[in-house]
């Protein structure tokens, strides 16, 4: 059976231009992606991988890339950012959200190769990822995060997420929470011309 993207949400294309001079473009998932999406988790390195995706994986079994890729717009948000090196795209971020059942809440991921890093594109894709919710009229926005990912955390609550204990118990893992009845406010690097880098744990689906 053929897939065909309704509601492809081509206003979100954007041309990024970073605080080290990089330009990057910014556009949501095309099912063609799939070798970009592979690419880049397996550029990133260990630690990276981990806490984007809680396990020790080398690269994307088909299921999981499938579901990367294969996107509902109408249920989903999904952001890529590419470069390129002479004719040859590279993925460098990538971002996502995923409404519930409810369809009141969503739950995101981000991950930001190793290399591009400190250069504000998880702030930047967050803020998307949040404009789209609250433009969809999603409540609510949350994702799991390792206690140890500072960086991620700090992000997050710079955004006007709370931390929250994790519903499971466990103290390996936060969970992230803000509402979306409130302003986005944009805060963009300096350096940059238009609209940090953490990686962060995936929506619960992506295990599935």
């Amino acid at each position: 059976m053929s897939y065909t993207i309704e509601h492809y949400p081509t206003r979100w294309i954007d041309v990024w231009h970073l605080a080290d001079g990089r330009k990057v473009t910014v556009r949501p998932v095309l099912p063609q992606d799939a070798e970009l999406e592979q690419a880049l988790v397996r550029a990133l390195s260990p630690a990276s991988r981990y806490q984007r995706f809680f396990a020790p994986i080398r690269e994307l079994p088909a299921g999981w890339l499938h579901r990367l890729t294969q996107i509902d717009y109408r249920l989903q948000q999904a952001f890529i950012v590419e470069t390129f090196v002479g004719d040859q795209a590279l993925a460098v971020a990538e971002a996502r959200y995923v409404v519930d059942a409810s369809g009141e809440e969503c739950e995101f991921a981000v991950v930001v190769a190793d290399d591009w890093q400190h250069l504000g594109l998880a702030r930047r894709l967050m803020y998307s990822l949040l404009r789209s919710a609250a433009e969809a009229g999603l409540k609510r926005m949350v994702g799991d995060v390792l206690a140890t990912n500072h960086a991620m955390l700090s992000l997050a609550r710079s955004l006007g997420f709370r931390v929250l204990r994790h519903p499971d118990g466990g103290a390996q893992v936060h969970r992230v929470q803000r509402m979306l009845d409130r302003p986005v406010q944009a805060e963009l690097p300096a350096g940059t011309l238009s609209t940090a880098a953490a990686p962060s744990a995936p929506p619960a689906w992506a295990a599935q």
